[in-house]
This record gives structure tokens, C-alpha cells and sequence, in this order.
């Protein structure tokens, strides 16, 4: 559930931003069917590199951390 909530929000992003999936491909330089399956409860499956650039063309940036009990520490 949280995955899905997840991938509708990248969604709802792309689509504030105005650009419909072809036009967030080309930025990222994916295939529509790529940036479909990110949308729909794919991100899991995704390259980080893939998902760091189809934020990247959103404007945003992205985080990875390490979490081990109260323990958090940036990787990327």
C-alpha cells in the first residue's frame, strides 16, 4: 500500500509540473512505458539511476539513507 501511495504521488507531481509522461521520458530519456511503470507501483523495480533522473526532470533531487534503529546515514 505504501509503494502505491508512493508511485500516485510521483504521478500527481509529473502532472502539476504540466508534463505528460512522453514529455517527462524525453527529459529523462526513458520510454513512456518506463515512466508508467514507475507510476504504477514499479518503483521498487526501478534503476536508482532511472529514478534519479525522472526526479532530477521533475526539479527535485533524491535521497538514500541507511536506517538501523535510531541510526540514519546518507549513502546517496
Amino acid at each position: 500500500m505504501l509503494a502505491e501511495m508512493r508511485a500516485y504521488r510521483l504521478k500527481e507531481i509529473r502532472e502539476s509540473a504540466g508534463l505528460t509522461q512522453q514529455q517527462l521520458a524525453d527529459r529523462v530519456g526513458v520510454t513512456e512505458k518506463q515512466v508508467s511503470k514507475i507510476e504504477n507501483d514499479n518503483v521498487a523495480n526501478s534503476k536508482v539511476s532511472t529514478l534519479r533522473s525522472y526526479l532530477e526532470a521533475l526539479g527535485g533531487d533524491m535521497a538514500v539513507e541507511f536506517i538501523r534503529g535510531d541510526a540514519r546515514i546518507a549513502v546517496a
